[in-house]
């Protein structure tokens, strides 16, 4: 579905990724691990177009969409869940939605995929009229995933969803991502939780200074690199 093809790629000339080539397959989850600082996020950012991509393609269900606008990806499948739950706290949970839906132009169709977010977030529809700023990190975080989906995506990039969250909700949005997944949607998730995302995950990528280090199965938690990295040897 998603091919990387010796990417290269960063920020106001300072090149971050140095010529990655990484792969996603239809309806997979793919978890992209790493130290701080070794590009991950830039992956996710450098596919939805927002930041600079020097040389390499990005090729999207056997089209190229290197440097395509943001709102265009949208239009092709790719939704984009940045870190940091940016949500429009002064919105309300449901407008917050609406607000996912910026591009459709078919009313019935957006009632209808907000309709289809209330069934996978059965809280958000109770909590429909409250403002975003009144959900706690873990609600937010669910809401931000929810305004993804109502783009219908078949590539959903969730850069760190267990940021700042307790044990119990980090659970709760795992499960939900196991969810989305198991109806047909490919995910790239960005993770500092590396066992959490290996677990969900069919393959994963490890990424150091920039580069792939290492690609594997759910076997990958085994290789003494990681588990030096991660894991204190253990």
């Amino acid at each position: 579905m998603l091919q990387i093809q010796n990417l290269k790629s960063g920020y106001t000339g300072m090149e971050i990724l140095h010529g990655i080539n990484f792969e996603v397959r239809p309806a997979e989850i793919v978890a992209l691990i790493g130290p701080n600082g070794a590009g991950k996020s830039t992956l996710l950012r450098s596919i939805f177009n927002l930041c600079e991509i020097y040389s390499g393609k990005v090729i999207f269900k056997d089209k190229n969409i290197t440097k395509l606008p943001t709102h265009e990806l949208i239009y092709q499948g790719v939704s984009y869940v940045p870190q940091g739950r940016q949500v429009f706290s002064n919105l309300t949970v449901k407008e917050n939605l609406e607000m996912g839906a910026f591009i459709m132009k078919d009313h019935e169709l957006v009632e209808r995929n907000v309709k289809d977010v209330f069934n996978k977030f059965p809280f958000l529809e109770e909590r429909q009229n409250t403002l975003a700023l009144n959900l706690s990190g873990g609600e937010q975080q669910m809401l931000a995933i929810g305004r993804a989906l109502i783009q219908e995506p078949e590539l959903l990039l969730l850069d760190e969803p267990s940021l700042g969250l307790a044990p119990k909700i980090m659970k709760e949005v795992f499960e939900k991502i196991k969810k989305i997944n198991q109806e047909g949607i490919a995910i790239i998730i960005v993770e500092q939780n590396a066992k959490k995302a290996v677990e969900i995950a069919q393959r994963t990528y490890i990424l150091e200074d920039g580069q792939i280090a290492l690609q594997g199965g759910r076997e990958i938690l085994e290789d003494s690199r990681i588990k030096n990295i991660y894991f204190g040897g253990r």
